[in-house]
């Protein structure tokens, strides 16, 4: 789907009806492609290293190629500033890139946690894969390797940090859209991993009437992707186990914090193109949606007496630079979690 400033280094980084309203939304919304974010100049990398060092860089950016079951892996990091052994990950959207991941170069998330002692990292890769385990590779668009994504973050990515320092039990989480109902998955099924979650913008009712459907419909759109690759048909007891609406109970004392905006056009929204005008119209749908679905998370944890942090913005679409502001707000959260101050 879709996103300040990226910062880069040499090696070892010196940088620093009701139904049928929410039926027609979530088809209408997800058909749409989603263009934003996806322009820009490519920044200058840092150069890619492979081998775990056994030390604990302290601040500084870096690209580590990753060895995993789906072949090398691209895994964009920034130290912690002071040597710490937490690590925040943050997952992409439903478009997400093969050469970086968006959250480096459409937010300022970097700046945000420059001076902190937490690792930032930024898997890449994983475009329409919601970050899990899939059954086999699709097969509409030629995909050569199954995908298994949760395995990548929760074995052989945390494995592979720990050689860097950094500690494969005192990590947090959150993702934006694709990556916010992902980023509530892993913590749900990894407690030993991650202390705390966040999600902006996710769909977090997936079997909500037409969100499955929409799912189908928007992989397609972004990739060719088969859904049943992923889920298995409809009917398939997987889509449950990945729908945070359903595996809330799951979540009871981890610290979250969940946000959606109104979907209206706010301050990040000045569309001067007949492009703009489109990317903004799909941003609005999009974020209704979410909407919806964060609405009914919420109503769902307040029955199960499961506490969190629900965040509704009066004005904003489905754009980085709300989900920058978002990151920002959960900042503190992570930090005191992680005790990486």
């Amino acid at each position: 789907m879709r996103l300040g400033n990226a910062t880069s280094s040499g090696s070892r980084g010196v940088s620093r009806s009701w139904k049928q309203r929410v039926l027609g939304l979530t088809a209408a919304a997800l058909v749409l492609p989603v263009t934003a974010g996806i322009a820009g100049g490519v920044a200058t990398a840092s150069p890619i290293h492979g081998a775990p060092v056994l030390s604990a860089p302290s601040g500084g950016f870096e690209e580590l190629i990753v060895p995993s079951g789906m072949g090398p892996i691209k895994v964009q990091v920034q130290w912690a500033a002071r040597g710490g052994n937490a690590a925040l990950y943050l997952l992409d959207g439903l478009r997400a890139r093969n050469d970086r991941n968006a959250w480096s170069f459409e937010t300022n998330a970097l700046q945000q946690f420059a001076g902190d002692n937490v690792t930032l990292v930024m898997p890449v890769g994983g475009q329409s894969s919601f970050y899990s385990d899939w059954y086999a590779p699709s097969n509409f668009n030629g995909q050569k390797t199954t995908y298994k994504w949760e395995t990548f973050l929760t074995k052989e990515l945390p494995a592979f940090l720990a050689n860097y320092g950094v500690s494969p039990t005192n990590n947090a989480i959150a993702g934006l859209s694709m990556g916010g109902s992902a980023a509530l998955t892993l913590a749900a099924y990894h407690r030993d991993q991650f202390k705390a979650a966040a999600a902006y913008s996710g769909y977090l009712n997936i079997s909500a009437p037409g969100m499955r459907e929409a799912i189908r419909i928007a992989m397609l759109d972004a990739g060719r992707f088969n859904v049943d690759s992923m889920w298995g048909p409809p009917w398939s007891p997987n889509w449950l186990r990945n729908d945070p609406f359903v595996f809330a109970p799951k979540l009871k004392g981890l610290p979250l914090y969940i946000s959606a905006a109104s979907g209206l056009p706010g301050p990040y929204d000045r569309p001067t193109s007949a492009l703009g005008v489109y990317n903004t119209a799909n941003g609005m749908a999009l974020e209704a949606l979410a909407l919806v679905n964060t609405r009914a998370f919420q109503i769902r944890l307040a029955t199960l007496g499961v506490p969190a942090r629900f965040e509704f913005p009066a004005a904003g679409t489905h754009s980085w630079k709300y989900w920058e502001a978002e990151l920002f707000k959960s900042r503190d959260m992570f930090l005191d979690v992680l005790n990486a101050r």
